[in-house]
């Protein structure tokens, strides 16, 4: 069940007009693509779009190899069920079914995807490929006609992509009928509509998923387009697209674990559908999916699950284990992503992933959180500390857990480090970003440090958050060091700020007398304590979404302090540190 959405936190000097300044800011090739995009949807809504395939009955289509996902079982016989249960929203036999009433956006996004087809065909038996064929036909038959949401080059691409990855599971029977050709008229519609509107103004993962349901559709067409002398647009975008995504220490340019996993997921699913045609895949295929693997391991918890930045999720383990063999790489996790400012700190059963980099560039920034300097720490499997996740049922959920507020970082006067973009209610990126991330690492016997600080408090506070991290070799002490320190021309007045350590659901935390210490219990029993030398320590509720569609209630720690009107260079200063308690005899 959701929980009330907490209050948006905002800073002073935010601008009048948002949406104006965040379509300044882009730019301006992203710009003039989603402006001409605009321009033509009266003509897309009434369907004049060039096509470029004619008809050419089945045997014109190609079959593509393209190997499954793990489905899930229990989500597959719900929806045999008639629950649909999409973005943490559950509608029961859904009427009308393609739109039905009191769906979220994010829901619908999810129903015309159709990256749940996936469920069903794991379903043992028969039963859940014919309620998918019957989905897809049902489908074809009642959106004919395009609409905003529906034919969004990236629901679309999703939608193009799991039909045709399972097309042989779905429509294939011993004796049964040959495709559809109603089926076959919609996938040429379909491909030919992403082929003239892509890259529509679309950008980083999105824009992934929609390349991979134009190629994927016109490898499966690619007699029709020879035969017409067409050139593939698909792969041209994509040639395009892989060296600006994927950086060359392997990170993804939007700085989120989950969109990581699923552009790593598309570039496999990509090569498996070239070679199950016999045609060559782009060159710099191969390296982007040996680079990105060892970032994908770097945002693992001891647990597999991932680590919870800018509006990622735990997302499913198999799945994640999935991609990672897919890949066809073995090695251990990336210990820095530098080109993105991630860093991993390993020592013994202890896991600490911390944000210690530029958010992403305006443009592909749709996804990014106020968490700079945040972190999350984790025991074996065990996760401790952890940012708030993401939950997408609601505009006011994706708002709150974008604040700073949300993450395991420092907060001066209950605002953003960055300003989160609102545009018609929705967060749409960000405004302002901190210009100035640095980040020093140094390891030496076992034992890791870094330095970090940014400087996205520094025009409305005139003040630098630094912070200091340190895990020893033995993962048992971990200890951290929060300074905000007065810039160039000091503060004008004193300010409040709090250190929040997030706890995951699991943990039981208890405040020990002296007010400074906080005693951690584990599921596993483990005992920790977390002490601060300064400021007012306090337990405070707080909520994770860590799950994808699921708000469950916890706790966080607060450390509250003010910090004096400073001359330059001088501030104040929050150190704690967490240990593991040692079992006496």
């Amino acid at each position: 069940m959701a929980r009330e959405a907490p209050e948006r936190r905002t800073a002073p000097g935010e601008p009048v007009a948002p949406q104006l300044q965040g379509w300044i800011s882009l730019p301006v090739r992203v710009l003039v693509q989603r402006m001409l995009y605009r321009l033509r949807q009266p003509l897309l809504r009434r369907g004049l779009f060039e096509t470029r395939t004619d008809g050419g009955g089945p045997s014109a289509l190609k079959g593509l190899a393209v190997e499954p996902w793990p489905g899930s079982f229990s989500r597959g016989a719900t929806l045999l069920a008639g629950e649909f249960n999409f973005a943490g929203q559950t509608i029961r036999n859904p009427e009308p079914l393609w739109a039905p009433e009191g769906a979220s956006e994010a829901f619908l996004e999810e129903l015309h995807g159709f990256a749940w087809l996936n469920d069903l065909v794991a379903l043992p038996g028969e039963e859940g490929r014919r309620l998918a064929r019957r989905l897809v036909e049902r489908w074809v038959e009642d959106n004919g006609a395009w609409a905003p949401l529906t034919w969004r080059p990236d629901v679309l691409g999703e939608r193009l992509a799991s039909w045709l990855s399972l097309q042989s599971l779905i429509f294939d029977e011993p004796g049964g009928p040959a495709l559809p050709e109603p089926y076959l008229r919609a996938l040429r519609r379909q491909t030919d509509y992403l082929a003239g509107v892509l890259p529509a103004g679309l950008t980083g993962s999105a824009l992934m998923v929609a390349i991979k349901g134009l190629i994927l559709g016109e490898l499966a067409l690619s007699h029709q387009l020879e035969a017409r002398e067409e050139a593939p647009r698909g792969r041209e975008l994509l040639e395009r697209e892989l060296p600006a995504q994927v950086l060359p220490d392997g990170s993804h340019i939007e700085r989120s674990p989950t969109a990581h996993l699923r552009v790593l997921r598309h570039l496999i699913d990509l090569r498996s559908a070239y070679a199950s045609v016999g045609e060559p895949w782009p060159e710099a295929l191969d390296g982007a999916i040996a680079r990105m693997a060892p970032v994908l391991r770097l945002y693992q918890h001891g647990d597999g699950g991932l680590a919870l930045f800018n509006d990622s999720n735990e997302e499913d383990l198999d799945s994640v284990n999935a991609v990672l063999a897919r890949t066809g790489t073995v090695g251990p996790a990336a210990g820095e992503a530098p080109q993105i400012g991630f860093q991993r700190l390993e020592a013994g059963r202890t896991v600490v992933v911390v944000d210690a980099g530029v958010p992403p560039p305006p443009g592909y920034d749709g996804r990014a959180h106020a968490g700079t300097l945040s972190f999350e720490f984790s025991v074996g499997p065990e996760r401790m500390i952890v940012n708030c996740g993401a939950y997408a049922r609601t505009p006011e959920w994706q708002i709150a857990q974008r604040t700073t507020a949300a993450h395991s970082t420092l907060v001066v006067e209950d605002t953003n480090s960055s300003t989160v973009l609102i545009s018609a209610g929705k967060p749409q990126g960000l405004l302002r970003r901190p210009k100035a991330v640095t980040c020093r690492r140094d390891e030496a016997d076992g034992s890791l440090w870094l330095e970090t600080s940014h400087d996205g408090y520094l025009v409305n506070y005139a003040v630098i958050h630094r912070r200091r991290l340190y895990l020893a070799a033995g993962g048992e002490d971990f200890r951290g060091e929060d300074q905000l320190i007065a810039g160039p021309h000091g503060t004008r007045r004193p300010l409040g700020f709090a250190v929040r350590f997030h706890l995951h659901p699991d943990v039981q935390a208890t405040m020990a007398q002296d007010g400074r210490t906080t005693l951690l219990r584990l599921p596993g029993r483990s005992g920790w304590r977390l002490r601060a030398t300064a400021g007012t320590m306090s337990l405070e509720e707080s909520v994770y979404m860590g799950r994808r569609g699921a708000v469950r209630r916890t706790q966080q720690i607060v450390i509250s302090h003010t910090m004096p009107q400073s001359a330059p260079g001088e501030g104040a200063v929050v150190k704690w540190a967490l240990a593991r308690e040692t079992r006496r005899r």
